[in-house]
């Protein structure tokens, strides 16, 4: 088996990404936006796009080199409610609609305990459960014309092999609908009417099937195999898991910051800090904590981003110039940022120091591994390394979550030279300014 398409439905885009598994790299990346559509009955994924987008490159993929196999991966909080004939059965729900939030007291007075879990209470349709619940509730048919949930890697799945399933790594990311330390259903879907809808939950590199027969002769393929498919940042922490001795932590990183601490110390997780459990591909609970990193990155920057050199670097610190978060939650410049490039350098910095507190929060030891974009920020790492006062190896992916998603077709991963990224006593003034 030499090259892997791995298909990876992010929260901001949607990617397609070639791997040869030998060297485990990536030898092509095709990026479409992940767009939400507004319209009724409530904001929801363009999946017909992003099919034909999925389709589109697989064609070319296997026209310009050829396709051994394809994974998938996919941000957690989503699911597919299929009919009895495969259809969706409702438009797949965009976890960020606010209006879910309306039925949240309703909801909480079924969802299962946080020891029980590891799913914090979280906003607007961040936990699956209460997605599932706000949907039945505000579209009384819809339970009858549910056959079968299906969460979000495998709806893809679905559409490429025909078999539905649900994954570990998906059902167990702050869904409110798995116990990751009995490694099984929780109470809820029996509350909400679908303890027997869901599929069967599979290991995300179980083989669902071969591509279906119409499908290899519309792209051209030939019966490649299909795995099941993983939730995101666990396809980023697969690489590590498999070739790395604890203790360590792995931060995955786009448009969530997600830090996951594996072999780090005994802690009591608060999930009003939103800390949780994830569950990683082999079944087993992993320590979490997460915050809208990319997000903020890109809310603050406007698409302007300051290339920035060490003088800037130099100048931020000799003026102290920081990005604040208040008691509200709002973000705030100790003082006006001069230039793009010195703003950066303190957003970088913001966000590595940001990042260390979740580290902290999950008793993370060890090095630490960054994957996707902020692997490419020098600020973001700088800070993380001086922070933790650990170090730090960047991944080159430029994806993140691929080569993960790919070594689901391969046990062993290979070694590697990662680059190391050491404490900087010049930046232990600076990060003391956070807890003054």
């Amino acid at each position: 088996m030499k090259h892997i398409a791995v298909i990876d439905i992010g929260k901001t885009n949607a990617k397609l990404a070639l791997v040869d598994l030998d060297s485990l790299s990536e030898i092509c990346v095709l990026t479409r936006e992940n767009r939400v559509l507004a319209a009724p009955p409530y904001p929801h994924f363009d999946a017909a796009g992003i099919w034909a987008f999925i389709k589109q490159g697989l064609r070319q993929f296997q026209a310009d080199f050829g396709i051994s196999g394809i994974s998938i991966t996919t941000h957690g909080a989503t699911a597919a409610l299929l009919t009895r004939d495969g259809q969706l059965a409702a438009p797949i729900l965009d976890y960020e609609h606010t209006e879910i939030d309306q039925s949240r007291a309703e909801y909480n007075a079924i969802r299962p305990d946080f020891l029980d879990t590891g799913s914090p209470d979280l906003p607007m349709g961040l936990n699956l459960g209460a997605q599932l619940f706000w949907q039945l509730r505000t579209m009384p048919d819809l339970a009858q014309r549910i056959d079968c949930v299906v969460t979000y890697p495998q709806y893809w799945g679905y559409l490429l092999t025909g078999r539905r399933a649900c994954d570990v790594t998906s059902l167990g990311c702050h869904t409110d609908l798995w116990v990751p330390a009995q490694n099984r259903f929780s109470d809820l879907p029996a509350r909400l009417g679908l303890a027997d809808k869901f599929a069967p939950c599979l290991s995300p590199a179980d083989i669902l099937g071969p591509l279906l027969p119409q499908l290899q002769s519309e792209l051209g393929l030939g019966a490649v195999p299909v795995v099941c498919g993983i939730h995101d940042s666990n396809a980023s922490l697969l690489p590590h898991l498999l070739g790395r001795a604890a203790p360590f932590s792995v931060v995955s990183t786009g448009t969530w910051v997600i830090s996951m601490a594996v072999g780090g110390d005994p802690v009591s997780l608060d999930p009003k800090q939103d800390t949780l459990i994830n569950v990683n591909a082999l079944g087993a609970p992993v320590p979490s904590a997460r915050f809208m990193g990319g997000r903020i990155h890109d809310q603050i920057t406007q698409g302007h981003v300051g290339h920035a050199t060490q003088q800037d670097a130099d100048q931020v610190r000799e003026t102290k110039l920081r990005l604040i978060q208040t008691a509200d939650g709002d973000l705030v410049w100790s003082h006006p940022p001069p230039n793009p490039a010195q703003r950066q350098v303190a957003l970088g910095y913001y966000l590595g120091e940001r990042t260390a507190k979740c580290l902290s929060m999950i008793g993370a030891k060890g090095p630490t591994l960054v994957e996707g974009p902020f692997a490419a920020n020098p600020w973001f790492l700088a800070m993380l390394a001086s922070a933790t006062q650990r170090i730090v190896h960047p991944s080159a992916s430029r994806t993140g979550t691929a080569i993960g998603a790919a070594m689901l077709f391969r046990k062993t991963p290979i070694a590697a030279n990662q680059p190391v990224i050491l404490p900087d006593p010049t930046l232990i003034d600076y990060a003391r300014l956070s807890q003054s």
